[in-house]
């Protein structure tokens, strides 16, 4: 079936067009059709994209993501809108709402914002429902609410 990048390597590094770097700076509207690595800073704006997001451990991205699939390894402050799959792995932070088809946390990654689960990455119909879930991290003990919605197909 399908699988996304392994926690061993992300994408291979000549499918990935855009790179921001360690020492870059980013603030404004990225919009592209190939795949994004992000190790550097992203304030502000949007990383819009028809391919995949990578955040790597050192990033810091302070944007809305809009991709097929997004892996995050560093921080995200914003919203994450992936069509496919979202990872977030061990040294990743998630702070906003999240609209995904599929989802991946590893232990001790964190989510703190509403996650919205469903098939095609459309808005929700107004039949959504939302129920909070509470995890605990087994290794620090702390918890965490997320409101996780669903849409009810009739």
């Amino acid at each position: 079936m399908f699988k996304f990048f392994s926690k061993k390597q992300g994408p291979p590094l000549h499918k990935i067009e855009t790179v921001i770097g360690s020492n870059t700076s980013f603030n404004g509207h990225l919009k592209c059709d190939g795949h994004v690595r992000i190790d550097g800073v992203c304030e502000g704006g949007v990383i819009e994209t028809i391919g995949n997001v990578v955040v790597a451990p050192n990033a810091r991205v302070a944007a809305k993501i809009i991709a097929d699939h997004v892996s995050v390894a560093g921080e995200v402050t914003g919203a994450i809108h992936a069509r496919g799959r979202l990872e977030i792995l061990n040294t990743g932070r998630v702070s906003g709402d999240v609209r995904v088809a599929n989802f991946y946390k590893d232990e001790a990654a964190v989510l703190s914002g509403r996650l919205i689960m469903g098939e095609g990455s459309g808005a929700l119909p107004d039949n959504e429902t939302s129920s909070p879930v509470e995890s605990t991290d087994e290794n620090t003990g702390a918890t965490a609410t997320t409101d996780i919605q669903k849409a009810q197909h009739i």
